[in-house]
């Protein structure tokens, strides 16, 4: 297969190869060998379960079933692929293992966007991330969107207990947003519709520092434990705990030649550890949730609780984007209408009390 250099959007660098330097690996290893790519950096905190958790898990359960152990050639931190190219960068059979960050892929992977067009409903990532892959049991259009880019969908990923607005100037109510310029990335920017002239910028969250820093925006949208490994406190140290609630923003998957070349122990062993990966994931992102808040302010910043009753009026504030978002799959054929309310009512039955029923046409 030829790989063409100027795809820019996925080669970072001059590495145009799967068989870029690796990171804590032995240079030989039993097994065959297996490229795994994120285009985050190691620390970015699912690449460290990736690393620490899943890969050495896989091998333990290979090793114990009496199979031959992969040898994982990790690469992260655009050596392969950037941030947005996971999902190309797979296709292209640059990498074997990979975790998609699927707000990137709006038009590609829409199924995906069910948590992020249904905010202000839960903070529970393990409910999310439980929830949706039962949705993509039950709705088989979200593996038919990674199967249309040559890919296996594993399990999803929920790498953040909720979002939160972090700013340069004191926020406490929705009067403060006004003419607010907030950086953020897929659905979330469309939370702001409807306040006070809010603005969204599109951003990574590799580049929300920077923005942030240089004018180009006022403030951004993610979460606490991202807030502390990026630094967040040093630009905005004013974080408005509005509660946005969760989202599946990663999705584990592996290339289908890949897959296709395991036999089936090995692929029922990925899956289970994927799963596995998955409420390990969602399990640290709440533990860290507390911590990281913690550290936010103990560098510097401030944190502000949005009133029930405002969180409510800017949720009913919005433009339906969940009806929006099902009318579309819909149209495509996959039923986006019966996944949003099957969706919701797992949240429901497990506690949950929307701030609004997306589900609900009104």
């Amino acid at each position: 297969m030829t790989i063409r250099l100027n795809r820019r959007n996925v080669l970072a660098g001059g590495a145009a190869a799967a068989g870029v330097a690796t990171l804590g690996m032995p240079a030989v290893a039993a097994g065959r060998r297996v490229t795994v790519i994120d285009g985050y950096p190691a620390r970015a905190m699912w690449v460290q379960e990736l690393s620490n958790f899943f890969l050495p898990e896989v091998n333990r359960r290979l090793a114990e079933a009496g199979l031959a152990e992969m040898n994982f050639q990790e690469s992260y931190g655009g050596a392969i692929v950037k941030p947005r190219g996971v999902l190309e960068g797979i296709r292209l059979g640059l990498g074997d293992i990979g975790v998609v960050t699927t707000i990137f892929h709006s038009s590609t992977l829409p199924s995906q966007a069910i948590s992020a067009v249904t905010p202000f409903i839960s903070a529970d990532a393990r409910l999310v991330a439980r929830s949706v892959d039962e949705i993509a049991v039950e709705f088989d259009a979200m593996q038919q969107e990674f199967e249309a880019q040559d890919q296996v969908y594993l399990a999803t990923g929920v790498a953040l207990d909720s979002y939160q607005l972090f700013a340069n100037r004191p926020v406490e109510s929705l009067a403060d947003l006004e003419n607010m310029r907030v950086a953020g990335a897929g659905y979330n920017l469309r939370y702001l519709e409807g306040l006070n002239g809010a603005v969204g910028v599109r951003g990574g969250l590799t580049d929300f520092y920077n923005m942030i820093q240089t004018g180009v925006t006022d403030a951004a949208m993610l979460w606490p434990e991202a807030a502390g490994t990026f630094a967040i406190a040093e630009v905005a140290p004013y974080m408005l705990r509005a509660d946005f609630g969760a989202v599946n923003t990663k999705t584990l998957t592996v290339s289908k030649v890949f897959w296709n070349s395991l036999d089936p122990a090995e692929q029922v062993i990925l899956r289970e550890v994927g799963v596995l990966y998955r409420d390990r994931l969602a399990e640290v992102a709440m533990t860290r949730a507390s911590a990281a808040e913690s550290a936010y302010v103990a560098a510097g910043g401030t944190i502000n609780d949005l009133s029930a009753a405002e969180r409510s009026t800017w949720a009913n504030n919005m433009p339906n984007i969940a009806q929006e978002w099902a009318a579309g799959l819909d149209a495509d054929g996959k039923n986006g209408t019966d996944m949003l309310k099957a969706y919701i009512a797992k949240l429901v039955a497990d506690g949950e009390t929307p701030a609004r029923n997306w589900a609900v046409t009104a």
